[in-house]
């Protein structure tokens, strides 16, 4: 459990002081004032007690809830006519970007469920949610309260997690586990797909969340894979998905920051692609402060390649849209690593963002390329 999951949250009701444990998968302290709600709320009377970061308990109907719930995400949506001028740079549409996502999620996240130990949720017209809660938190064994917000989140990616996504590279669907990265993004997947092995001997997948390409490589004719990763949700989910598609004989887990031992002739990664602070725990798939992951790949990948090995590094360069990073830095930590690049290979995303004009990111969306860039020890 996280700080924040560990700690109390107090509330006056019916004239007793009360407290349960506080659950937040993002990390989110508990709110220091609570007041009880129901379906007598207003949806302006929640608005103004959420932007006080005031929570509310709620005792009412489950489904009334929900209908607040999105009610206080119109309030929270900016109105045209309020709309800041442009940022000057895109770093500062970024930064814009992340206060107002994070501004958005605290507000939203102020109106609160109570849960048994059981995850059954006391309230009338309540859903059954323990299986979606078992999945993400694991086992309970005591009454906590945690957000409205978060709790469809878990419902959601229970959704997701049945239904799985469909990769046509694979011809088969992946079945993302809560917390860990879905690959909707289907183009780098694309990438692995098309380049050319320089063999099928073995492979390291670093950093492996679903296994989707680890699964990909075995597809290709990869005899053995070792795919890593830090997270143990994500080396569930890969062993999960690896089992259902029939490859877990070719591809072997295991735990690591980054590279297994040994050496291999093909050694691939797709690191998070912003070098950014993330604002919880689920985000970590996403940003990367100061590109940790990045350069931890580029400088520990030489010693890791079997002589005239290649590493394919997965990256988007959105970063360098956003002026987060640069193209300059970039080549010099390939250099520094002792590494040359023997070739990429370039794919424009189809995602629906990259046509989306409102979006406050589109300039950079609409220029990004994903690539494939094929490194060898120089």
């Amino acid at each position: 459990m996280t700080t924040a999951e560990q700690s109390l949250i107090h509330w006056i009701e019916n004239d007793q002081e009360c407290s349960a444990h506080w659950r937040s998968e993002s990390g989110n302290p508990a709110p220091k004032r609570v007041v009880i709600a129901d379906d007598r709320m207003t949806a302006d009377s929640a608005y103004r007690l959420a932007c006080e970061g005031t929570g509310m308990l709620w005792r009412g109907d489950f489904q009334n809830a929900r209908q607040l719930l999105q009610a206080l995400a119109r309030r929270a949506e900016p109105k045209p006519k309020k709309r800041p001028k442009l940022p000057a740079t895109p770093t500062d549409a970024f930064n814009l970007y992340r206060q107002a996502q994070s501004q958005r999620a605290r507000t939203l996240g102020m109106l609160l469920l109570p849960f048994e130990a059981d995850y059954s949720i006391p309230l009338r017209r309540a859903p059954d949610v323990q299986l979606a809660c078992n999945e993400a938190y694991g086992a309970s064994t005591e009454p906590f309260v945690a957000s409205l917000r978060e709790l469809l989140g878990l419902v959601g990616a229970h959704e997701w997690r049945k239904k799985g996504v469909e990769i046509p590279a694979l011809g088969e669907r992946i079945h993302p586990h809560y917390g860990v990265y879905s690959p909707v993004r289907g183009e780098y997947i694309g990438l692995v797909a098309e380049a050319p092995l320089p063999s099928t001997k073995l492979a390291f997948d670093i950093g492996t969340g679903t296994g989707v390409l680890a699964a990909l490589l075995a597809k290709r004719g990869v005899a053995k894979i070792v795919a890593t990763d830090m997270d143990p949700r994500a080396l569930s989910c890969a062993k999960e998905n690896l089992l259902r598609l029939n490859l877990d004989g070719q591809v072997k887990l295991v735990q690591a920051d980054l590279f297994p031992d040994g050496r291999a002739p093909l050694v691939i990664c797709n690191p998070p692609w912003i070098p950014a602070r993330p604002s919880s725990p689920i985000e970590h798939a996403v940003y990367d402060p100061d590109s940790r992951m990045l350069r931890g790949f580029l400088s520990g990948l030489a010693q890791h390649l079997e002589p005239g090995g290649e590493g394919w590094l997965i990256l988007s360069d959105l970063a360098e849209h956003l002026a987060l990073r640069t193209r300059a830095e970039l080549l010099a930590a390939i250099a520094a690593g002792g590494l040359k690049v023997l070739g990429k290979i370039d794919v424009r995303p189809q995602h629906p963002k990259v046509s989306d004009a409102s979006d406050p990111l589109h300039a950079a969306r609409a220029a990004e390329l994903t690539s494939l860039w094929r490194l060898a020890a120089a």
